[in-house]
């Protein structure tokens, strides 16, 4: 869908760091069919945002130094970055950096929540972020990974105002009686050097389809595909591009 309103709270904008631009922007190019505007300010460093017929779907952004993970990041809006980076890190979270403006378009901050994912939060000003959401080829949902399921659920529900579908294997998250992401407990599926993180996931036409052209385009099949096994479940994979970012794909069956 188009989208014409971004509610406080609720993911925003999905960016991936990468040391390889070029090569990022010929994966997703070629993977989702993506157009790709590098920002020729240089005080934005390579900056750019992929469209999808027009419309912003994601961005990929030079690592900023070589310690940076390679990775997707999420955005949550909100109307204050100030104020909500000051309830976040009484709620127990780190900040990274900022708030700071970028340019004219909003004013960001990076934090990690109290079990240790990292996650952004962008107040918009010109930028609000998606303009398509839950289309084939754009961003759909967001997975939490944690060891600390319950910790996980009341900071982002005080934070940020989410609301939670109770369920023992995967509760859900949401605003507004629409979901956009579920959290899960890593248990002993992840090595213990693995921190909590977000996964990033992409709504595509045919999973399948789309795990073979990430093969094709040189990069990994980590999980799946295969149908999520409760009501309603998707079919998804777990997937990683040449330069190592994780990220998913999901169609509804």
């Amino acid at each position: 869908m188009k989208v014409t309103e971004i509610l406080p709270g609720s993911p925003c904008w999905a960016q991936l760091s990468s040391p390889d631009l070029e090569a990022s922007k010929a994966f997703y190019g070629g993977l989702f069919g993506w157009q790709a505007t590098t920002d020729p300010d240089p005080q934005y460093g390579g900056y750019t945002t992929f469209t999808l017929d027009g419309a912003a779907t994601a961005a990929v952004a030079p690592l900023m130094n070589p310690q940076q993970p390679v990775m997707w990041l999420t955005s949550l809006s909100v109307t204050d970055a100030d104020a909500a980076a000051s309830r976040a890190k009484d709620a127990g979270a780190q900040v990274w950096m900022g708030p700071m403006d970028v340019g004219p378009l909003g004013r960001w901050a990076l934090l990690s929540d109290p079990t240790g994912a990292p996650v952004a939060i962008w107040q918009a000003r010109q930028f609000a972020g998606f303009g398509v959401l839950d289309e084939p080829n754009s961003f759909g949902w967001i997975d939490l990974s944690t060891r600390d399921v319950p910790g996980a659920l009341t900071f982002y529900q005080s934070v940020f105002g989410w609301q939670v579908w109770p369920n023992d294997i995967y509760p859900m998250v949401g605003l507004a009686d629409r979901m956009f992401g579920g959290v899960m407990d890593m248990g002993d599926n992840f090595p213990p050097e693995v921190p909590a993180h977000f996964t990033s996931f992409f709504r595509v036409a045919d999973v399948d389809a789309t795990a073979g052209k990430v093969r094709e385009l040189g990069g990994e099949v980590l999980h799946g595909p295969l149908d999520v096994e409760m009501e309603n479940g998707p079919r998804l994979a777990v997937l990683r591009d040449p330069q190592g970012a994780v990220f998913g794909a999901f169609a509804p069956r």
